[in-house]
């Protein structure tokens, strides 16, 4: 269904049912990749997933004139960290064909 999202609750629930491993254990799994995906993220290290992407943090430039959406009022933001995600070729390849 295009548009719709995944959850991590239904990933455990698919490779659960696909390796006989319980919920549990796929769960606790799950749970310890993003903790190690965040912790290199962290720790300025690069995390790289050949064939899939790559994930990064790269710092954003501070501004003097940003503007609180809500109120209007113009603040100043910090130069400060953010997460890319660079799309490896065969996931881009794959991508291509599914928004026209």
């Amino acid at each position: 269904m295009a548009g719709s999202k995944l959850t991590k609750a239904e990933i455990v629930e698919r490779i659960s049912e696909n390796t006989k491993v319980s919920k549990k254990d796929i769960h606790a799994i799950v749970d310890y990749f993003f903790a190690e995906v965040k912790g290199a993220l962290t720790s300025d290290r690069t995390v790289e997933f050949r064939g899939f992407g790559t994930f990064e943090i790269r710092t954003r430039k501070g501004r003097e004139r940003a503007r609180n959406p809500k109120t209007g009022e113009t603040v100043r933001v910090q130069n400060h960290g953010v997460v890319v995600f660079r799309p490896g070729k065969e996931l881009k390849d794959a991508a291509w064909p599914l928004r026209s």
